[in-house]
């Protein structure tokens, strides 16, 4: 949020980070502070040098917008430079990834909101440190700038109805040659790997920790929050593809988390949402999926320990999948009522139907009972026969059958 009006039409935005930046913390330990502190004035300077108004700076992020599409260029351009000239400390050079996007957001109430945001913030994840890279729409809006534009193709960009052609800027002093970008031509992903998460828990500590082992496994975490205003914010500026939230947070510490989780998914439907939790809440939980269980996890913390189950389950969620504690999934399964409606099943089907909700697959029951996967086939047909629940070939909607049922 500004305190200055903001300029509305047609505007330019310029997103940054720095590439790297959790080893770059490791490494400089104390001393990152201040590194940070001296980019972050950097930029600054060169955005303001050309017009430039700060939307957000957290942590290594920044976000900008210019009135102007060729001022935008040109103040990239310029923070390149100067970092790249900066007599950085041994070990603490930074280089910084940049995106420009031309378009006509919406804007209220100080943020500006809209796939032209989106937009930007997936052209500045696909780039490298050093490089600055533009959309269509900037190339063609800052033809004046005094720069080249290399054509480096289409590409389709995560979560955007179309592709995007993105441009590099070309320059004197900057850098030329760097690795493809980071995207694939079908926007699909393996392991964690191009997947957006942002992060809000109140525990530095803790999430650092998480920030680390989702990077370590492939994800970008390109946004961090203490608190559910924060959360939210980061997610209306970089359109991430999951959002892992506390559901306890300042300044209460009730259920903060929990209401900024709901708002996400219905103001931001791209946008998963995993529910981390100190305990069992079942109240909760029912509440979060009380829309659908696509795009919804709800773990408890302790989970994150075990680190594969933990990046599977993040990954799950961030493809539209579901991810449910274990003993969670339990206790709605195990609850106890006049007409119990789960009694018709064997035990055998019940240790089926948890994993169900869980969001595993055919394939991970199998796996996890040590039965074929035509076993595992015979007892959901058999579930749902006795639960007088429609089949579905989709393992989401099948979930949400389960717990829309479980809730009656």
């Amino acid at each position: 949020m500004v305190d200055v009006e903001l300029p509305s039409g047609t505007v330019t935005f310029l997103f940054t980070d720095i590439e790297g930046s959790t080893a770059l913390v490791e490494r400089l330990g104390h001393r990152y502070a201040s590194v940070l502190a001296e980019h972050r004035r950097i930029v600054s300077d060169a955005v303001r040098r050309h017009g430039g108004q700060e939307l957000d700076v957290h942590g290594d992020e920044i976000s900008i917008v210019f009135r102007r599409a060729g001022d935008a260029i040109a103040a990239a351009v310029e923070a390149q430079r100067l970092l790249a000239r900066h007599p950085w400390s041994e070990g603490a050079a930074i280089r910084v990834r940049m995106g420009v996007h031309t378009g006509e957001p919406d804007l209220a109430e100080g943020s500006y909101y809209g796939i032209d945001v989106h937009r930007v913030a997936r052209i500045s994840a696909a780039g490298h440190g050093g490089q600055v890279l533009a959309s269509t729409r900037t190339r063609e809006a800052a033809e004046d700038a005094g720069v080249e534009f290399l054509d480096l193709g289409e590409f389709a960009l995560r979560g955007l109805p179309q592709p995007e052609r993105i441009f590099q800027v070309v320059a004197p002093d900057l850098a030329v040659e760097f690795p493809a970008l980071r995207v694939d031509g079908a926007g699909a992903h393996t392991a964690g790997q191009g997947l957006r998460v942002v992060l809000a828990e109140d525990s530095v500590l803790l999430r650092e920790g998480i920030a680390r082992l989702l990077e370590d496994a492939g994800f970008e975490v390109v946004g961090q929050a203490g608190n559910a205003e924060e959360l939210l914010l980061r997610v209306r500026s970089y359109s991430p593809d999951v959002a892992i939230v506390d559901i306890r947070m300042p300044p209460t510490h009730t259920d903060e988390g929990l209401r900024a989780a709901r708002e996400i998914r219905q103001k931001h439907p791209g946008t998963s949402v995993l529910v981390l939790s100190q305990y069992v809440e079942e109240g909760y939980a029912l509440e979060l999926l009380s829309d659908s269980a696509e795009g919804v996890g709800y773990l408890l913390k302790d989970r994150v320990a075990d680190v594969s189950e933990f990046v599977s389950a993040v990954r799950r969620v961030a493809e539209g999948g579901s991810a449910l504690d274990p003993q969670v999934v339990s206790q709605l399964v195990g609850r106890r009522r006049t007409d119990d409606p789960l009694a018709v099943l064997t035990a055998r089907e019940r240790e089926v139907l948890e994993l169900m909700a869980e969001g595993r697959t055919n394939q991970a029951i199998a796996e996890r009972l040590y039965v074929t996967e035509r076993a595992v086939e015979k007892h959901v047909t058999s579930i749902f026969g006795k639960l007088r629940l429609e089949t579905s070939a989709d393992d989401h909607r099948r979930v949400l059958a389960v717990l829309a049922y479980l809730r009656r």
